[in-house]
């Protein structure tokens, strides 16, 4: 039986989730066994925001101009080189390949998830959500694969990052005789003035941004913060205790975004609402485990943090995809929503003057803040539903290129 062609595509977005979040496991490695500081790690995994955001609004621009193949595979070389370059060892280029390694995940996750759809004969829906499993499946990937190597073959510093590019050149392999799909040209101006709508709507930034900090920011507090603090619990097994926890974070975010789907409410904001409501309760049983120094809790809040984060990301998506402001805005959606990756960093920067207890419940208050100003505009500044006009134009094959759910797809995602 011949495989689908799509499977290719979804292998390399697999593969590029993957490198996204190796590090994530193999942080405790380097903790133990360099001289580097906790706060110069939380700002290695947060560098990766800096190369994410110009690779997702690059990406589609790019498979525009040049061909979903040629962008995806220009990424997926990309990030094996990243990997290598981790894989020395060195601080400067642990910078320098997590720099990468987000641009390489920018442009593989949206190019990525077009060239699937458009490979695919299965209805949008169907391509929608078989990208958001192979994003997640890739980022849970990353993280257990690399707790394991790290865990029980030597020299985990360097093993797991080359596992990775060898992945990489294997994608990179099965992707060579894939069919590009037909490029689709819009005027250079169309990407700027949809993410111009998107920005001055009022439900945008009144509904979408004050939950956009709570997605990534609930998947890292999940398997970034918490697993170190409980380090002492679990001595000798860090690394795979970390790639566990990131898994299982993941694996609920995946599990839980098909439920924001029945949440949401085209007159409401309830899908946000209720999704921000359990992002600010694992954020309370984070501060427990933190001040119990309790694995069993770690665990617990993983899971109501990852339920929180697939929420609230397949929320913000329904709000966005109503703006009808195009695939371009959904990516400046997922910009924002990267901002999360700066929660670690910003909590190991202050862990001197406040206890990681008092932190999360610190960031739990300013979650409730932001969860009234979305209350406020629950039923505010609702979009009109589109033109009879505007849904036929959307279904020319030439528009059908460059639907709302590919931009969806890709961020199903998390680091």
């Amino acid at each position: 039986m011949q495989a689908p062609r799509w499977l290719p595509a979804a292998a390399a977005v697999a593969v590029a989730a993957w490198g996204a979040n190796q590090f994530t496991a193999l942080a405790t490695v380097y903790r133990a066994r360099t001289d580097w500081s906790a706060l110069a790690l939380a700002a290695m995994f947060s560098v990766y925001l800096l190369g994410l955001a110009p690779g997702l609004l690059l990406a589609g621009p790019a498979a525009d101009r040049f061909g979903r193949r040629r962008t995806v595979r220009a990424g997926l070389a990309l990030s094996a080189a990243a990997s290598l370059l981790l894989a020395t060892g060195h601080e400067g280029a642990g910078y320098a390949s997590r720099l990468a390694t987000g641009f390489a995940a920018g442009l593989v996750f949206l190019a990525g998830a077009t060239w699937m759809r458009e490979l695919s004969t299965a209805p949008p829906q169907v391509s929608s959500r078989r990208a958001m499993y192979a994003t997640g499946t890739g980022f849970a990937a990353g993280a257990l694969a690399s707790g394991v190597l790290a865990e029980w073959l030597p020299d985990p510093m360097t093993v797991p990052a080359l596992a990775h590019a060898a992945a990489c050149l294997l994608v990179l392999r099965a992707t060579r005789d894939v069919p590009d799909t037909a490029a689709v040209r819009p005027p250079p101006s169309s990407h700027v003035e949809a993410h111009r709508a998107a920005v001055t709507h009022p439900r945008f930034r009144f509904v979408v941004l004050p939950a956009a900090p709570a997605v990534l920011g609930a998947a890292t507090v999940a398997y970034v913060v918490l697993p170190p603090l409980v380090a002492d619990r679990t001595p000798g097994y860090a690394p795979l205790f970390g790639g566990l926890v990131a898994a299982l974070t993941l694996t609920a975010g995946v599990v839980a975004q098909p439920f924001a789907a029945r949440l949401d409410d085209a007159h409401s904001a309830r899908a946000t609402l209720g999704a921000m409501a359990v992002v600010i309760a694992g954020l309370l049983v984070g501060a427990l485990a933190a001040a119990r120094d309790s694995v069993a809790l770690v665990v617990v809040a993983a899971v109501v943090l990852g339920t929180g984060y697939g929420l609230t990301l397949g929320a913000g998506l329904h709000e966005v995809e109503r703006l009808h402001c195009g695939p371009s805005s959904a990516s400046l959606y997922q910009t924002t929503v990267s901002g999360g990756f700066l929660t670690p960093l910003l909590l190991t920067g202050t862990a001197d003057h406040a206890s990681y207890p008092a932190l999360l419940v610190a960031m739990a208050v300013i979650g409730l803040l932001c969860l009234g100003v979305t209350a406020a505009h629950s039923r505010r500044h609702l979009p009109e539903p589109p033109k009879r006009e505007d849904a036929s134009v959307q279904s020319t094959p030439a528009q059908a290129t460059q639907a709302t759910p590919t931009a969806r797809s890709h961020h199903r995602w998390a680091e």
